[in-house]
């Protein structure tokens, strides 16, 4: 893998590839199914010839036709969906966001959400399956992504709810009880220490390295 490549995880089933886009340096995150050649996008934040470049990269990664099939986005902020237009209209796509967040992803790009998601669904995409989690707090909703690997660690995609080093912003301090909570109940208190964390910005991290952290976050209240 060479140091340009957006390849970060050569999985048994699936390849994850990430690139950073736009100022915010957001991570756009795409999950190749390798005996399908199914491919879903996770935030099209921004520069949507660099994302289109990274799917065209992928296709080296399965021996199949590959096609991008459904564009994910784990929040409604401005800078995760810049790009979400111009992915839009690749023939067959389907756009999927939170109950509470895809209104406003509407809104504002002019799109179709075609599923809204709630804590506990589960979307299928032919070699491609992910749990939903709510994590509200930094917006209505936001939703975190789960793959599961068998004898391997899962991966979460968590938006901008959780990072190296704390949760996301909020914005009162009921949002941020809201947040911390959903993040202690419904991540590290369901998966084991080696979960990879993939956040909306930055680099990943494991829950292990976080976990002995949430005292401290929850006494600093951010």
């Amino acid at each position: 893998m060479s140091a340009e490549s957006s390849l970060i995880h050569d999985l048994p089933a699936v390849t994850l590839r990430r690139i950073a886009v736009s100022e915010m340096s957001n991570n756009v995150y795409l999950l190749t199914a390798k005996k399908s050649g199914v491919q879903v996008l996770i935030d099209a934040a921004d520069e949507a010839e660099s994302i289109r470049e990274m799917i065209a990269e992928a296709a080296s990664d399965t021996p199949c036709s590959a096609g991008l099939q459904a564009v994910l986005t784990t929040h409604q902020h401005w800078d995760h969906i810049r790009a979400l237009p111009q992915l839009a209209q690749t023939a067959g796509v389907q756009l999927a966001a939170g109950n509470e967040d895809a209104a406003a992803i509407e809104t504002e790009k002019n799109v179709t959400v075609h599923r809204r998601l709630s804590h506990g669904d589960t979307v299928n995409y032919n070699g491609i399956s992910l749990e939903v989690i709510q994590l509200r707090g930094h917006t209505p909703g936001s939703v975190a992504f789960v793959y599961r690997v068998e004898d391997d660690p899962t991966h979460i995609f968590t938006g901008d709810s959780l990072f190296p080093g704390g949760v996301g912003k909020t914005w009162s301090d009921e949002d941020f009880r809201q947040l911390i909570d959903d993040v202690q109940a419904r991540l590290f208190d369901q998966f084991p220490d080696d979960t990879v964390i993939h956040p909306g910005h930055g680099d990943p991290t494991t829950l292990g390295a976080e976990r002995p952290k949430l005292p401290e976050w929850r006494e600093r209240g951010w």
